[in-house]
């Protein structure tokens, strides 16, 4: 999943949300180092990205797009699905969405010191441009897709995936809609372990 989702699926403690967020900034075991919280919130991030890649709907996602983009397919599939919760989000959330997104990026600035590096370089451009939001319109997916696309030094193409997003529109959300609803199931209950096994 994107960032939008991983940020959704923490549940109300800080930490655990920004460690959640920033897992993909910190490798091997080496999450030991930062605060309790964070640690929870690193493992909760690799749980939920071990389910995802083997649930059987997100695979169904791919498979549209593996002909084309190969094995960006499943980045893809995550940036479509952060579109998806951030159009619908009045399904999942009371608190508007523009509420939400304002007090997760007052929490990053309040923790910036101790983000990892590569997010501690990202979160400013994030805050700045609005992100998070920008994902409720696809021409806000086009831009992320734009900016992956550049990082791949063009050999993804992703920017072109917004085609398969507009001619699948709705399997797409379907596919989302069926596999949210799973996921935020088996992530509720690994939170709440995790939050035991933290003492949190």
């Amino acid at each position: 999943m994107n960032f939008l989702a991983h940020i959704y699926l923490s549940g109300d403690n800080k930490l655990l949300t920004i460690g959640n967020f920033a897992a993909d900034g910190i490798r091997g075991k080496k999450f030991t180092k930062f605060p309790k919280a964070m640690q929870a919130g690193i493992i909760l991030h690799r749980f939920i990205d071990s389910y995802t890649d083997n649930h059987k709907t997100f695979r169904q996602s791919t498979k549209r797009l593996h002909k084309a983009y190969g094995h960006y397919s499943g980045v893809i599939v995550d940036i479509f699905y952060d579109h998806f919760l951030a159009k619908n989000w009045k399904d999942y959330s009371d608190e508007p969405i523009e509420d939400y997104i304002q007090d997760f990026y007052k929490s990053l600035n309040e923790n910036f010191e101790i983000l990892p590096e590569r997010f501690q370089r990202l979160s400013p451009y994030m805050i700045e441009d609005n992100w998070l939001l920008s994902y409720a319109s696809v021409e806000g997916i086009q831009k992320v897709l734009d900016g992956m696309n550049r990082r791949t030094k063009g050999r993804s193409k992703m920017n072109e995936a917004t085609k398969e997003l507009r001619d699948f529109y709705e399997e797409f959300e379907n596919d989302f809609t069926q596999f949210f609803k799973d996921l935020i199931k088996v992530t509720e209950a690994k939170r709440i372990a995790l939050e035991k096994e933290y003492n949190l």
